[in-house]
């Protein structure tokens, strides 16, 4: 398993966070600051510690003037 992505580390907020990315960003092409800090409900404080986390194991990327997600590393069984 690659450490720098591992899903253990993630806490509810950054899944939270996660998960508003992939919405935002499925929608408009990104998801800008102000958009996640909105979506989530979070402080702006929260959504930074959050996607510095998520940045920081490869789940989110920085994407023009937001973010958008990274190379997903995981699957759902069927």
């Amino acid at each position: 398993m690659d450490p720098r992505h591992d899903v253990q580390v993630l806490s509810d907020v950054d899944i939270h966070v996660y998960e508003a990315v992939a919405g935002e960003s499925g929608e408009y092409g990104q998801a800008t600051f102000d958009r996640l800090v909105h979506s989530t409900g979070l402080t702006e404080d929260g959504v930074r510690q959050s996607l510095q986390t998520l940045i920081g194991q490869g789940y989110v990327v920085p994407r023009g003037e937001g973010y958008g997600l990274g190379p997903h590393t995981f699957g759902v069984e069927r």
